[in-house]
This record gives C-alpha cells, structure tokens and sequence, in this order.
C-alpha cells in the first residue's frame, strides 16, 4: 500500500487567484486569501467527491445495488 499521508489532490494560490479575477475581476488581497486558505476546506465535499470518483471510475468494482 501507498503512503497514506501522501497528498492526492492540491489546490495552488495560482488556482484561487484565477477564480477571483473571473469572478471580482481582480487578484485577491493577502488577507483575503488567508481566510480562504482558512476555510475553503468546509466548502469541499471531499467524502462526497471520494466516493463518486470509486463508484464511477471503479463500477466494475462496486456492487450495482450499493451506488
């Protein structure tokens, strides 16, 4: 088994910056992108995204009836 503390997934500054200038039109504050740095992780429905990932893209592995 693969190290169980290795990150799979990462979002960069890069990232949250690209989403503000589509969204507000420019980059945001150090400040700001402190209290997203803070709470994005309560808008990310990881569960959710981890179990619809192995249901879809592993079905031949999972049970019809349990999806």
């Amino acid at each position: 088994m693969s190290n169980p503390k290795q990150i799979v997934y990462q979002l960069a500054v890069e990232d949250i910056q690209t989403v503000a200038a589509d969204y507000l039109e420019r980059e945001i504050t150090e400040a700001e992108l402190d209290i997203i740095k803070t709470k994005i992780a309560e808008y990310i429905p990881w569960y959710d995204a981890i179990w619809n990932c192995i249901a879809f893209e592993l079905k031949e592995f999972v049970q019809e009836e349990e999806i």
